[in-house]
């Protein structure tokens, strides 16, 4: 039944016909797109991967360091840190930090800018004690007991004066006083590399070799895809291994790893794609006009498999990088001073309880990077599943 009453009911008038609202018609990428942009996920994880892009290719421009430039004063920076201000008898102010993990004080400016390492007066081995002269004025870093701390002539613990950024470091120095802002960087761009090595490889043998197989049917497919059950049995970390032996460790033996071997899984997935796919009839028409098997994979198959396609290409790029990781982390990838988010994350291991500044940010760049990958991934595979579709 319905709520409006029956006096509220009007005839139109003759010759008038009732207008009726209706959504505009959208195709099938633009319903795609607009389910795409609707989810707040993987617009994020977009957003995150431009950004990361972005910064990987022109952020090493803006930086006055490189990715090899070693400082050894300057080793072991925190990313932030309590300052402490000395004023001496003449007025003078002198500002600094205390690294407690190295005993050493490091001068700053007021905006955070580290201007170098303080050298102090000889140190007292007995005392654990080591006093540092600003103009008339001594400070003695005490190390007996842990934390360290700065005490004044007359017994009187120095203060901090306030926190501070490293605006010289943002993300602080390994233990060899290079930059982990500019290692991250470039670390990023070797990450990306593998990424899109995994895409070009995945795209051209992986789609193709798994669509002849899915088309050709019969004893075609059955040899083909047994290659591909030997080639999925021998585990990547031996097959890199194997590699060293013949090839130096490096980026290249990894993306040489990567492309031989990585796209077995898209040969899998979209040959079951064209198994379901050829029996339609638009395929049994276009082969009755005379269409050629490159013809009907590139122009009727693979288009309508491309769906489930791009979204397991977008969940295969975190998995290479996270072999690249792991494979730097484990001493087969790239080697030193060449930087990777593995190599750093080996390296911070080392210095983890002091410094553990120097494995966060390579953990979060990994991590970060696979969730947005994933998080596109699954935006993708809403977007493109015709059955969301409104």
């Amino acid at each position: 039944m319905s709520d409006i009453a029956p006096a509220m009911w009007e005839k139109l008038p003759a010759g008038e016909t009732a207008a009726i609202a209706s959504a505009p018609s959208l195709t099938y990428w633009q319903d795609a797109r607009r389910r795409l942009w609707a989810n707040k996920p993987a617009m994020a994880g977009i957003t995150f991967i431009i950004l990361l892009i972005l910064a990987a290719l022109f952020g090493p421009f803006f930086s006055p360091f490189t990715y090899y430039d070693q400082n050894l004063k300057l080793a072991n920076i925190p990313p932030a840190f309590d300052t402490y201000t000395v004023t001496d008898g003449q007025g003078a102010s002198t500002r600094f930090f205390l690294n407690a993990s190295n005993f050493n004080l490091y001068e700053v400016d007021s905006g955070g800018h580290v201007l170098g390492i303080l050298r102090g007066e000889r140190k007292d081995m007995i005392k654990k004690a080591q006093p540092f002269k600003f103009g008339d004025q001594t400070v003695t870093l005490d190390y007996s007991k842990l934390p360290a701390k700065l005490v004044l002539p007359d017994g009187a613990e120095l203060r901090p004066s306030g926190w501070s950024w490293n605006m010289t470091y943002l993300f602080g120095t390994d233990q060899l006083g290079r930059d982990v802002l500019v290692r991250q960087l470039y670390g990023a761009r070797i990450s990306l590399a593998v990424a899109f090595v995994a895409t070009l490889v995945n795209f051209f043998i992986g789609i193709f070799y798994g669509g002849i197989a899915g088309y050709m049917g019969g004893k075609t497919d059955a040899v083909m895809m047994r290659f591909v059950e030997i080639i999925s049995t021998i585990p990547l970390t031996l097959y890199v291994i194997l590699l060293m032996v013949v090839l130096n460790s490096g980026l290249i033996s990894i993306v040489i790893a990567i492309g031989s071997v990585f796209w077995v899984d898209m040969a899998r997935i979209v040959r079951g794609q064209i198994l379901s796919l050829k029996q339609q009839d638009y395929v049994a028409a276009a082969r009755t006009m005379g269409a050629s098997t490159s013809r009907i994979l590139t122009r009727h198959l693979l288009p309508n498999a491309i769906g489930p396609i791009i979204v397991t290409l977008t969940m295969l790029i975190p998995s290479a990088i996270f072999i690249e990781s792991f494979m730097s982390f484990i001493g087969l990838g790239v080697t030193p001073p060449l930087a990777s988010w593995g190599t750093l994350t080996s390296e911070a291991v080392e210095t983890l309880r002091a410094y553990p500044h120097q494995l966060f940010f390579p953990a979060a760049a990994i991590s970060l990077t696979m969730f947005a990958f994933n998080f596109l991934g699954d935006g993708l595979r809403d977007a493109l599943d015709p059955r969301f579709r409104k």
